[in-house]
């Protein structure tokens, strides 16, 4: 792809050459395609230096692992690094949906070119007098057809472009790694930074455009060329400063609307740690109180890291990751300020939790946010009301003038549709499903999310939207998965699990900010079965000579399962010789016998003549087609509706998740066979069963899964009649591959109704003949 500024790279980087020719093409056509390039750019180009130095990098790493990476760092000028960044910044946001504006494309085109001439210069393959200076790609003429063809033809383009990045990448992983030594790292970067002085990048003008498009990313009204808005204004006269007129001058201020000041903008050099700014940035807020009457927050930065400093509610700097927008800045200047009240003065909504242990868990996390923290993590046995937790706390901190905007996250739709109803029970605020961007000043009050979608669309956010996260299931993989997710948003944020503290990673409490690895609060199993708030479990080990000798297959370490949970992985996915596990879990035989084992021995119902609600975990989706099959030829009486599978492969899964609490138009749904979807998060206290057909790795779902069960049930066998006790049906060695001791069971099998009714006739007429 020819280029009018990359051909300079295509001797050794044809790579960067063509990248840097396609964003080129799509500046003013596909502005956001054109970020997306660059990004790509800066990544192959940080990748090359890697290989071409034989840095040490991390496994798997992301691009902003390697831009992170210690060598990376040592042997890169800050201005370097500040350039590759903001095209890693602005390629994200692209990618991630947020509107991408030709004039964007331009300045980032100069950033790419500049480290396209730094590279050069770097490697001695150029002199900077001898390099072109950058030319801006002419807007095109061509009509609105003709501009459909040219992109039609580049994407085409893109496909061999895709094919030369693949051998690359290859070509990169074999490379050998050779440990460096500080010495041979000062060398490099010496070289370096001789190259980037030779340059003399113009910092000013690229901390301004980073600033500048932060601002409009977070819907700003910025001017051009340092002009003022009435929304930002650019080196601003401030009075009372501790010069000899008296006068200083604030790099911005952005502006409410009745012209009082909602923050002050300090901007340092890009390649000066922006916390140098925090006192110059204190001081103009301290002339801006006095001229105005009311304190600005304070943000500082280089033009990449930002710092905002809220030192009118008393908390220490926090660095960002982006501008508040001015609907999130009136919020905490104008609401939050001043209607905010101590936590202890206001009452815990009792409709809400009724519990001691909740109200201790609420009490200690507002605690925790009463002394300035702002992350909480709360341990709390599944079934235990962690939803209600939440609720009470959002109530709490909203009637407090704490919060307006609270988030609630969760794995699934069906949690998140659970959640929905909690939510609409037991407050009167409206409440929002977030599937894709939202407006600054959306005036709803509950966000409710799943992960994946929140990942999605959580940069079309600016980082003040939400005052509070809640983050249901918060266990290992929400780190590394979803962390820069939580890192993203400036707001107070409580985790929620029901994982055991022995099973929370270090990572997790590292998220959330417990240190000494304890939790804010910490309810257990344990102590909620001996407080009679759970019900309590009985195991029946029934486990084949067939499967036992697949148990027998665990390879996978302690370390690497909680590597694959780390990374949001199933561990049980990626051990065992896949040909010994087929053979072991589609064995007909072996099925037959884990469904008589339920039918004959599993608790029943309030009949007696049927196992009650129950819950089969199945490997994967074949597998769980064969139990069902297999269910319908050895019990074709109950016409196909007692037992069904319920997965993702279902269309219908929400509707026979309903049937099977009893809420949907088929109420002779018991048996469910699940994969995946009702191992975590469904409640239905009507769970007797729960059957372990499929061996288990990590001990956060081996947790989750038993909790299908300890729901309370009152009345489940008639008034006054409640459960008692669960039935798990271990056939894969579970408690002993996780060393847990169990109550054994030693089932009884029920009689059939018929035996029953023959059996008390029977006894009627010897009483009769006795009489006679």
């Amino acid at each position: 792809m020819k280029s009018a500024n990359f051909e300079l790279l295509r001797a050794k980087w044809p790579e960067l050459a063509d990248l840097g020719g396609f964003a080129e093409a799509y500046a003013y056509a596909d502005p956001a395609s054109a970020l997306v390039k660059l990004r790509l750019y800066a990544e192959n180009l940080a990748r090359d230096i890697y290989r071409d130095h034989q840095l040490p990098k991390p496994d798997l790493a992301t691009f902003v692992d390697l831009l992170n990476g210690q060598a990376f760092t040592a042997i890169t000028p800050k201005t370097v690094l500040d350039k590759l960044h903001a095209l890693r910044v602005y390629g994200n946001k692209a990618a991630h949906g947020e509107e991408a504006k030709a004039q964007n494309a331009l300045w980032l085109l100069r950033e790419a070119h500049d480290l396209a001439r730094w590279l050069l210069v770097k490697t001695g393959l150029a002199k900077p007098a001898n390099i072109a200076a950058f030319q801006p790609p002419a807007p095109p003429q061509a009509a609105q057809k003709e501009r459909a063809q040219f992109l039609e033809k580049l994407a085409a383009q893109e496909a061999q472009m895709d094919a030369l990045l693949q051998e690359l990448e290859a070509a990169r992983n074999n490379v050998a790694v050779a440990e460096k030594k500080a010495a041979e790292l000062q060398a490099l970067a010496a070289e370096a930074d001789a190259a980037s002085n030779a340059l003399h990048f113009d910092e000013a003008t690229t901390r301004s455009r980073l600033i500048d498009n932060q601002l409009v990313s977070a819907g700003w009204n910025v001017a051009n060329e340092g002009a003022n808005t009435g929304e930002v204004g650019k080196e601003v006269e401030v009075s009372h400063q501790p010069t000899e007129s008296g006068i200083g001058y604030a790099d911005y201020v952005l502006w409410d609307d009745n012209g009082n000041p909602l923050a002050v903008i300090e901007a340092k050099k890009t390649s000066v740690d922006p916390e140098i700014g925090g006192q110059q940035a204190k001081l103009y807020a301290d002339g801006l109180e006095k001229m105005h009457g009311q304190r600005p927050v304070i943000f500082y930065t280089n033009g990449f890291d930002i710092w905002i400093w809220d030192d009118a509610q008393g908390y220490p700097p926090r660095k960002l990751y982006g501008f508040y927008s001015k609907d999130s800045l009136q919020r905490l200047v104008s609401y939050q300020r001043k209607e905010r009240q101590t936590l202890d003065s206001v009452l815990v909504n009792d409709a809400i939790v009724d519990r001691l242990y909740q109200f201790e868990a609420i009490k200690r996390v507002a605690e925790r946010f009463g002394g300035k923290h702002r992350r909480a993590l709360v341990v709390q046995a599944t079934g235990t009301g962690k939803t209600r937790v939440a609720i009470a706390l959002a109530d709490l901190l909203i009637r407090a003038g704490w919060v307006t905007r609270v988030l609630f996250l969760c794995d699934r739709r069906e949690l998140r549709k659970q959640a929905k109803n909690a939510f609409n029970d037991f407050l009167s605020e409206p409440v929002r499903i977030v599937s894709s961007r939202i407006r600054a000043n959306a005036t709803e009050r509950i966000f409710l999310a799943t992960y994946p979608a929140m990942q999605k669309v959580f940069q079309s956010f600016d980082p003040g939207f939400f005052d509070l996260i809640i983050a249901d299931e918060s266990h290992r993989s929400i780190y590394n998965v979803y962390g820069d997710m939580f890192r993203y948003f400036d707001c107070h944020q409580v985790g929620l699990t029901a994982t055991p503290v022995d099973f929370v990673t270090k990572s997790t409490f590292r998220l959330f900010d417990c240190e000494g690895l304890l939790p804010t609060a910490n309810y257990t199993l344990e102590e909620a079965i001996d407080q009679d708030y759970l019900t309590p479990f009985e195991v029946f080990e029934h486990t084949t000579q067939f499967l036992r000798s697949g148990i027998k297959l665990d390879t996978l370490t302690k370390q690497q399962i909680e590597q694959l949970e780390e990374q949001g992985e199933d561990p049980s996915h990626y051990d065992f010789t896949s040909e010994q596990v087929d053979k072991a879990v589609y064995n007909k035989d072996t099925n037959r016998e884990i469904l008589r084992n339920l039918m004959e021995n599993g608790l029943r119902d309030a009949t007696g003549q049927a196992p009650g609600k129950s819950i089969i975990f199945a490997r994967n989706h074949q597998h769980a087609v064969l139990l069902a099959r297999l269910f319908d030829e050895m019990y074709p009486q109950y016409g196909g509706k007692f037992c069904q599978v319920i997965d993702n492969y279902d269309p219908r899964a929400e509707q026979l998740i309903d049937d099977f609490k009893g809420a949907g138009v088929n109420d002779e749904l018991t048996i469910a066979i699940s994969v995946d979807m009702l191992d975590t998060g469904i409640d239905v206290p009507e769970i007797l069963n729960l059957v372990f057909a499929k061996p288990i790795k990590s001990p956060v779902k081996f947790w989750q899964m038993i909790g299908r069960g300890t729901r309370l049930c009152p009345d489940l066998f008639g008034p006054g009649q409640r459960k008692t006790i669960f039935r798990i049906f271990d056939h894969w060695g579970n408690f002993e591959r996780f060393e847990m001791g169990y109550r054994p069971a030693e089932p009884v099998a029920g009689k059939p109704l018929l035996q029953a009714l023959f059996e008390e006739r029977l006894l009627l007429a010897e009483v009769a003949l006795q009489k006679e």
